[in-house]
């Protein structure tokens, strides 16, 4: 069978041309075969969303992709507010087997009390850990990982991967989840994430390393006559 990339990204109504303009990103660039599976948690039977926090509305669903992926192989989650900037099967290679989930560990303090739509920006320990998740989804330890599991915790639980021992959850560069404005601008960033604000918004429409995601978006409506 040809390798491929399994990417679930993160989909919001809110902010749908987010979605198109990073898999417009990817493909660019992609030297592997990449499936999308927008990650819609009404289009998910069994589950109910019962959390009443959150920015997105893929917040919590995200923690069910290895139930999605029939607990099977690799996936990769990301959030559907980033631009691709690089070959998405350099993030794929990083895989470990010997690990549960693989993600970028951030330890910042955020710049900005409040982000896109008015949401409050807290900090928490491992904030943004969970915005680029490279899945082992056949792993024994995230077998547990099902709806009623995911609609029974909290947000703190899921998004600190707290049912998960530290030596299962593997490290992945910053490079592949670069938080544009909270960090300084960086030419090497392979996944840009807009995590603040997508430049769809007006209020980040020219904000740190924007014009990668409108040179994304320019390149997507080229096919539309434009």
């Amino acid at each position: 069978m040809t390798e491929r990339v399994n990417l679930i990204v993160g989909f919001d109504q809110r902010e749908a041309i987010a979605y198109h303009v990073f898999c417009q990103s990817v493909i660019e660039k992609a030297s592997l075969p990449v499936q999308f599976m927008p990650l819609n948690p009404q289009a998910i039977a069994g589950y109910t969303e019962r959390h009443r926090d959150g920015s997105n509305v893929f917040i919590y669903t995200r923690f069910l992709t290895p139930y999605l992926m029939g607990y099977q192989g690799w996936a990769i989650f990301a959030d559907g507010d980033m631009v691709c900037n690089a070959d998405i099967a350099g993030l794929w290679r990083l895989r470990d087997p010997s690990k549960a989930v693989m993600v970028a560990k951030h330890d910042y303090k955020t710049k900005a009390a409040t982000k896109y739509l008015g949401n409050r920006n807290e900090n928490y320990p491992r904030k943004n850990w969970s915005s680029v998740i490279l899945w082992n989804c056949a792993h024994p330890a995230n077998r547990q990982l099902d709806p009623g599991f995911v609609e029974s915790k909290d947000g703190a639980y899921l998004h600190r991967f707290t049912w998960l021992g530290d030596g299962l959850i593997g490290e992945i560069p910053k490079e592949w989840n670069w938080l544009a404005i909270e960090y300084d601008a960086n030419p090497a960033a392979k996944l840009v994430h807009y995590t603040l604000g997508t430049p769809c918004f007006a209020g980040y429409r020219d904000t740190d390393m924007a014009e990668l995601w409108h040179g994304a978006l320019g390149r997507a409506e080229e096919g539309l006559g434009k």
